[in-house]
């Protein structure tokens, strides 16, 4: 049975699913229809961080335009630009065991593409939510539906996965941000230009 987790809950992953090995986080949302005339492209990312909870550099950024690091121990599946249908609508798939020690936490992420110049906002989207399933089996272990509550967001940190005495944990966020990718590199250490 899935676990359904609330903002800011904690779940074991690697300790009471010993036999995962490979997850895949899905990522899924709805856009409110509305006459601004211009598509919506909501993109997922997962930032890698270190001790120090910064990303080091492109190698700890997994988003559209640099799909894998670290010998695919974290893959972008591959970018949806119009989040039709039903379902994931982004994926990212995670190989534990490839991780490096160096990696502490992974920040899971979704930000709109061009919502400045587009005037868009999570206040224009609906139903999103991540689910993380077991790669090998298929089986749904949680999922954390992020519920109504941005406004004029344009990025939303949705979940991290941290290491905790060489186990993985699972913590639902739902933090937004104002300013898009740009904003969430710099919070977690890079410099986006």
């Amino acid at each position: 049975m899935t676990i359904s987790l609330s903002k800011g809950q904690r779940i074991d992953l690697t300790k009471t699913n010993p036999s995962l090995k490979n997850a895949i986080i899905g990522l899924g949302w709805d856009t409110n229809k509305y006459s601004g005339g211009q598509e919506f492209d909501l993109d997922a990312s997962a930032f890698l961080l270190r001790e120090n909870g910064k990303a080091s550099g492109i190698e700890d950024f997994v988003f559209y335009n640099n799909l894998t690091v670290y010998g695919g121990a974290v893959v972008h599946t591959g970018d949806n630009r119009d989040g039709e249908g039903d379902g994931d609508d982004e994926q990212i798939k995670l190989d534990f065991s490839k991780i490096p020690e160096s990696i502490h936490r992974i920040g899971i992420t979704v930000t709109i593409h061009d919502a400045d110049a587009r005037q868009q906002n999570f206040g224009q989207v609906a139903n999103a939510f991540v689910r993380l399933v077991d790669e090998h089996t298929g089986f749904e272990i949680l999922r954390y539906d992020l519920g109504e509550d941005f406004s004029v967001e344009t990025a939303i940190v949705v979940c991290e996965l941290y290491r905790n005495g060489g186990e993985w944990k699972f913590q639902a966020v739902g933090s937004g941000f104002s300013g898009g990718l740009s904003a969430l590199a710099r919070n977690y250490g890079l410099d986006a230009k």
